[in-house]
C-alpha cells in the first residue's frame, strides 16, 4: 500500500515485548461501532509486514501471523487491515487467481495452508477485527505478461491488461474486468467471516512523468457521452465502489465496505470546496477517485484518508487535513478514521517532526477535537511491532492505556 515519499509524490501506500493485554470485544456491526478504532495495516506485498520472506515453511508463516496478531494486541488495538490480494493473487484457495508469490516465492504454488482462514479465525478469536484488504487494479510489479503464472487471468485476456511505468495493471475502463475483479475478491466474502472489505490508494496508477496511462481503446469503445477522458475514468472507478458495496451487502449483510484513500481530495487551487494544501498528488485529478464523493454519498462504511504528514508541514499540514476530512463526514453516516505514517517515526530522513516520539500521540489528541473522527489505523504491523522509537508506545500510554 502505501509510503508517502518526499514531498508529497506519493502515498504508498499502514515484537513488542509487553504482555499482552486483552483486547476490546468486537462490537455489532453497520452502525454499532465504537468510536475509538484502533487499527493497523499488515501489508504483504514485497514481503513489507508479511511473511518476513518469500519462502518460508507453512509453520513459519503461521507463527510469524499470530506475532503479528499478539502484536496488535499488546498495543491496545482493535482491527488488522490485512492484505490477501496485494497483485492480482491470492492468499486463500482462490478459483479466480493464483496463490500469491509472497507466500512461497512462485506464483501459484501452494503454500500447503489457509492464511486469510486462519487470519480470521485467530483474530477473532484475541478480540481483533479482521479486515480483508484487496488492490483492485495492479496486477504486477513488473510488465512482463509472460512472467505471471501460467492459467493467469491478465495471460488468458492480455486485452484487459496495460503496461504503464515498468508495472501491469487491469484497465478499469472495460466492464468485462470491473465485473472480475469484484468477482475475484468477493470470492473471500463468500468463504469468510470478515469484519470488512478494504480498498488502499490505488486505482488509476499514480502519475509518472513523462508517461501515460494507455487506455485509448477503452474510451473511444466506452466514452461516449462523457465531458473527457478524467470524468469517464473517475465514473468507472464509482461504479466499481457503488458495485462493490452493493454486491458485499447481498453476499453478507454485515461486512462493512471502507476505502482508504491518499489524504489529498484536491487543493484548495483545484476547487474552492478542496483542503489547504499544495499537495504534488490530488485523488480526483490524478487518481481518478472522487473520494469525497463517496462519503457525502454514503457508498462506502467508513474511509480512512492518509493524512501521513505531520503537524505543521506547510505543503499538507496534519493539522488542516484531519479537520477538513471532519467536515466532509459529518453528516454523511460514514466513519472517519484517520491514518497514520507510524512508520515515518524515526526513519532516516524524514524532517525532525518525525524524529520525536511524541508526534504520533499529538495527532491523536488534535484528532480527538474533530467530532466525527472515530479512530485511527497505522502503516504499518512491522513498526507497530518493533516500534524502533516508541512512538507507538507513547501513543499507548498517552490514549489506550485504559480502554
Amino acid at each position: 500500500m502505501l509510503a508517502a515519499a518526499g514531498a508529497l509524490a506519493v502515498a504508498l501506500t499502514p515484537a513488542g515485548d509487553a504482555v499482552a493485554a486483552p483486547a476490546p470485544a468486537r462490537k455489532a456491526r453497520r452502525g454499532g461501532y465504537v468510536r475509538d478504532f484502533r487499527g493497523m495495516w499488515a501489508a504483504t506485498v514485497t514481503n513489507r509486514d508479511w511473511p518476513s520472506r518469500p519462502g518460508l515453511d507453512a509453520g513459519r508463516q503461521r507463527a510469524e501471523l499470530l506475532d503479528l496478531l499478539d502484536a496488535a494486541v499488546a498495543r491496545r488495538l482493535n482491527a488488522v487491515v490485512f492484505q490477501v490480494r496485494p497483485t492480482a493473487d491470492a492468499l486463500w484457495p482462490s478459483p479466480y487467481e493464483p496463490w500469491s508469490q509472497y507466500l512461497s516465492g512462485v506464483q501459484g504454488q501452494d503454500p500447503g495452508w489457509d492464511p486469510l482462514g486462519t487470519a480470521v479465525h485467530e483474530a477473532h478469536a484475541r478480540g481483533l477485527e479482521l479486515h480483508a484488504w484487496f488492490n483492485p487494479y495492479r496486477v504486477a510489479l513488473h510488465d512482463d505478461p509472460s512472467r505471471l503464472a501460467p492459467g493467469h487471468p491478465a495471460r488468458r485476456h492480455p486485452e484487459w491488461i496495460v503496461a504503464h511505468s515498468g508495472r501491469l495493471y487491469y484497465n478499469p475502463g472495460l466492464p468485462d474486468v470491473r465485473r472480475f475483479v469484484q468477482d475475484a475478491m468477493l470470492d473471500a466474502v463468500e468463504r469468510y467471516d470478515v469484519d470488512a472489505v478494504h480498498f488502499d490508494d490505488y486505482f488509476y496508477p499514480y502519475p509518472v512523468a513523462g508517461q501515460r496511462f494507455d487506455d485509448d481503446d477503452a474510451y473511444a469503445r466506452h466514452g461516449a457521452g462523457f465531458e473527457d477522458r478524467a470524468a469517464w475514468r473517475r465514473d468507472n472507478t464509482d461504479r466499481l465502489v457503488i458495485e462493490m458495496g452493493d454486491r458485499i451487502r447481498g453476499i453478507r449483510p454485515g461486512t462493512r465496505f471502507g476505502i482508504s484513500p491518499f489524504g489529498v481530495w484536491r487543493n484548495a487551487d483545484s476547487d474552492p470546496l478542496g483542503s489547504d494544501t499544495r499537495a504534488g498528488v490530488q485523488t480526483y485529478d490524478d487518481l481518478h477517485a472522487d473520494t469525497r464523493k463517496w462519503v457525502r454519498e454514503g457508498w462506502i462504511d467508513y474511509v480512512v484518508p492518509q493524512v501521513y504528514w505531520h503537524i505543521g508541514f506547510s505543503a499538507a499540514d496534519y493539522a488542516r487535513l484531519t479537520p477538513w476530512w471532519d467536515e466532509v463526514a459529518a453528516g454523511s453516516g460514514v466513519d472517519l478514521y484517520i491514518g497514520e505514517a507510524l512508520y515515518k517515526a524515526g526513519a532516516p530522513g524524514q524532517p525532525d517532526a518525525w524524529q520525536d516520539p511524541a508526534e504520533l500521540s499529538r495527532h491523536l489528541t488534535l484528532a480527538a477535537r474533530c467530532p466525527q473522527v472515530r479512530g485511527h489505523c497505522f502503516f504499518s504491523a512491522k513498526e507497530v511491532a518493533q516500534d524502533p522509537i516508541g512512538a507507538m508506545a507513547r501513543v499507548v500510554s498517552d490514549h489506550y492505556a485504559d480502554r
